[in-house]
């Protein structure tokens, strides 16, 4: 068995290319530094890829430039694995060109290199709790979590940012002056001494940065910290301090403080479209949905979310937002036809029209109007129909556990013509009856 296990990693490393990775920029017309975010090196982190998939969606920049990269080890966040392909954070002085991560690895090396960019971030989750002096097993100089980390002290001759220790000393003070969930979550400085005392952070990212006079620093929040809101906070609270000293101006519209309002933006997951006739909130989805209308391959999956992505996997699409497996589509295979025509909708007693891949709120009822299509109301049943529409229809009259929610608000209507699929539309009807 162990010989099988061996063979088939090689295998997997010998053709396996990882997941190219996705880079945002925030960019403004005004003169500044440049940040550049690296998130998800490590596929077992999630604080280090959420954090800046947050900072992409909700942060306006005002001044300077903020470079975003959520996913750069995609593969293995979808695994939720610190690498698949072995440690990519070890790749960073030399890579064959057999190696799954080849690409991607010169892909990043090139960007941080860019003469636009002037500091690197590198976002982790790290074992522990970081502490000068030995404490415990879990608290200790050789833990890695709540901790700014620098390879050296500062990189000689580079006047811009080149002060490692005393940049990392400054954010360390500002987040342990702030509001703090628990006292031990304290945050210190660790420097590795790399070129002197650790061989193996020699391959790392943010050691190939210092090398190139790219002044890097790790953010490393704890695994022991379970609570992935409050590794985000921090997180978020790190890359700020770190724009503060860089004079990136930013904005942002809720309060770093306001632990519910960010725990449900971090878990807004947005929409998902496929084929551009498919549309689901992936945000309360149910884990298993089935008999999902799709082409027999090459369907077309469209996140919101930055750190959307889809696996097919044994006949069923896993759809994953970072590490987290969503839902499960299983397929039914269809012809797949496209049309411009709107379909018309009674709904409360007034008539609306919308296109598919969309969602209809729904007070108390609604009538889906006759037209060329035949309707298929996913949980609706009336003998003698060949087609649901001309039909007025109350949530009672569905069955519950066909909503594609868990909340059990939402359904599918789904149209066809002459065998092919057009199209569905999310049918919701509101908890908000005034």
């Amino acid at each position: 068995m162990k010989s099988f296990m061996v063979f088939f990693i090689l295998f997997i490393q010998l053709f396996a290319e990882n997941k190219d990775f996705d880079m945002y920029k925030k960019e403004t017309k005004k003169e500044g530094n440049t940040l550049l975010i690296i998130g998800g090196i490590h596929g077992d982190e999630p604080g280090g890829y959420f954090a800046p998939a947050f900072l992409e969606k909700y942060y306006k920049i005002k001044s300077g430039n903020l470079w975003i990269i959520p996913n750069i080890n995609g593969h293995s966040i979808m695994a939720n694995s610190r690498g698949i392909y072995d440690d990519m954070n070890r790749k960073f002085s030399l890579i064959d060109k057999n190696d799954p991560d080849y690409k991607v690895v010169t892909r990043i090396k090139d960007i941080i290199l860019d003469k636009k960019v002037d500091l690197v971030l590198n976002l982790h989750d790290g074992h522990g709790f970081y502490r000068n002096k030995y404490e415990n097993a879990i608290f200790n100089p050789n833990a890695w979590g709540q901790a700014t980390i620098i390879d050296q002290e500062k990189i000689n001759g580079l006047e811009k940012f080149g002060n490692l220790d005393e940049i990392a000393s400054q954010v360390t003070s500002a987040l342990n002056n702030d509001n703090l969930f628990k006292d031990y979550h304290s945050f210190g400085v660790k420097n590795t001494e790399t070129k002197f005392k650790d061989e193996q952070q020699q391959l790392s990212l943010t050691f190939f940065a210092v090398t190139h006079n790219k002044p890097a620093f790790a953010i490393e929040t704890s695994k022991n910290i379970t609570d992935l809101t409050h590794k985000v906070i921090y997180q978020l609270k790190s890359i700020e301090e770190f724009m503060n000293i860089m004079h990136i101006e930013f904005e942002r519209d809720f309060d770093m403080n306001n632990y519910d309002d960010i725990q449900k933006k971090i878990f807004d997951f947005g929409t998902v479209k496929i084929n551009d006739n498919i549309a689901f909130d992936l945000s309360d989805i149910k884990k298993t949905t089935r008999f999902v209308p799709l082409k027999q391959d090459k369907n077309d999956f469209k996140f919101e979310h930055t750190l959307g992505t889809v696996k097919f996997k044994d006949n069923v699409y896993e759809l994953y937002i970072g590490n987290i497996n969503v839902s499960n589509f299983y397929p039914q295979v269809f012809e797949l036809a496209k049309t411009k025509e709107k379909i018309k909708i009674e709904v409360d007693g007034k008539v609306i029209e919308t296109t598919f891949a969309k969602q209809v709120d729904i007070k108390n009822e609604f009538k889906i109007l006759k037209s060329n299509f035949r309707v298929n109301i996913i949980g609706f049943s009336k003998s003698g129909l060949d087609s649901e529409d001309g039909v007025l229809i109350k949530e009672e009259d569905i069955l519950d556990n066909y909503s594609v929610d868990n909340s059990k608000t939402k359904y599918r209507a789904e149209f066809y013509k002459d065998g092919k699929f057009y199209g569905m539309i999310v049918l919701n009807f509101s908890k908000d009856k005034n």
